[in-house]
């Protein structure tokens, strides 16, 4: 039997993950030290992401065809992004003011966008999954070691290792898998690069983060 293709896409980006997973900013936020300042970096470099990642996935809703996938994706974009907007408040106390986009979050928006704007229904589908997979298999593997008591970022953890969330989780790489399906070889293959690269930029994301990334120029 054929592995699904969200089995094939995930293998391939398993390098990728184990990077993410021992990159200090994941290391330290679950004993508790990432400096808050790093955190809060990322907190507001995210609020800015969520919002074309939002845009992304009202766009995704917008051209598909089934009824199902209409409803998911537009659910998706609300929802989900409330839960992660409540709690980008309850650190930042306020979404207003943010600073300017990083380089690594204009990139990773600016390609969501152009994979909307210019390739396939199921490419574009496949764009926005890494945010899903990734966060959530993140949360699980915090959640499955030993978290330092009193650890300040326990609400962050908490969400992302959640029995909800990782239900969109589960219906988002569901109808990846169903498009994936209904397309050739090639096509597939297409999908898989996509997730391949988003997850490359879910890196670059936590890493900026950590950096404290700003323009050299």
């Amino acid at each position: 039997m054929t592995a699904k293709w969200s089995t094939t896409a995930r293998r391939a980006i398993l390098p990728i993950f184990d990077k993410i997973i021992a990159h200090p900013f994941i290391t330290e936020l679950m004993d508790g030290t990432l400096p808050k300042e790093k955190f809060l970096f990322y907190l507001r470099q995210d609020a800015i992401y969520l919002a074309d990642f939002g845009r992304t996935l009202a766009g995704i809703a917008s051209k598909c065809q089934k009824p199902e996938h209409v409803s998911a994706f537009l659910s998706f974009a609300g929802d989900t992004m409330e839960v992660e907007k409540a709690l980008h408040k309850a650190y930042l106390g306020s979404l207003e003011n943010l600073p300017p986009i990083s380089p690594t979050c204009l990139l990773y928006t600016s390609f969501m966008l152009r994979q909307l704007a210019v390739d396939s229904l199921k490419v574009a589908v496949a764009t926005v999954l890494p945010c899903f997979w990734i966060y959530k298999a993140v949360g699980d593997h915090i959640l499955a070691g030993e978290i330092a008591p009193g650890n300040p970022y326990q609400s962050w953890i908490d969400t992302y290792g959640g029995v909800e969330y990782g239900q969109a989780v589960t219906r988002a790489l569901a109808i990846g898998d169903e498009m994936a399906a209904h397309t050739n070889e090639a096509g597939r293959r297409e999908m898989t690069e996509a997730f391949v690269v988003c997850s490359r930029m879910e890196w670059m994301f936590w890493d900026s983060a950590y950096k404290l990334e700003k323009w050299d120029i």
